[in-house]
């Protein structure tokens, strides 16, 4: 492991790619307490990387810690008001703490930079989704409640 090298003085510039990669394997292995550690490494390697504090919010959300999640995808937003990853997470915490018209701009925000490809197509349209039952049906309410779920980590 990174950190294992780290203790031992193997340390160098790819020390933070080491890291990441690390909790990104931790993380497919439902290793998620370990992925936080590595992910603050590969952070304390790279301040301020934005890339890894998304991977560090997601792992707070993944373990319950939704208010160091919020705080942490905000921080994202400040150095980087387009991170997309950053307002799609955010606006899902928001909607699930039942703070939905706080999150339609963060809806809004990750569909304007939304990711192409086919691994986020089903995050855009989840957005989509979520946003029409946000802004169409606001007076109904549990409309966001039923597609908001799938957002839930495995």
């Amino acid at each position: 492991m990174a950190w294992w090298n780290k203790l031992f003085g193997d340390s160098g510039p790819s020390d933070q790619a080491a890291y990441y990669d690390e909790g990104l394997a931790l993380i497919a292995e439902d290793k998620t307490h370990e992925a936080l550690t590595s992910f603050r490494l590969a952070l304390k390697a790279s301040p301020g990387d934005v890339v890894v504090l998304q991977q560090i919010a997601m792992a707070y959300t993944r373990i319950g810690m939704t208010e160091e999640a919020e705080k942490t995808y905000r921080h994202v937003l400040q150095k980087d008001p387009q991170a997309a990853g950053a307002h799609y997470g955010l606006a899902f915490l928001l909607a699930r703490s039942g703070r939905e018209q706080e999150a339609v701009p963060h809806l809004r925000a990750f569909l304007e930079n939304a990711p192409a490809g086919q691994e986020a197509s089903e995050h855009v349209s989840h957005a989509r989704e979520t946003l029409a039952g946000l802004t169409g049906e606001a007076g109904r309410g549990g409309q966001a409640g039923r597609s908001e779920g799938r957002d839930e980590p495995a």
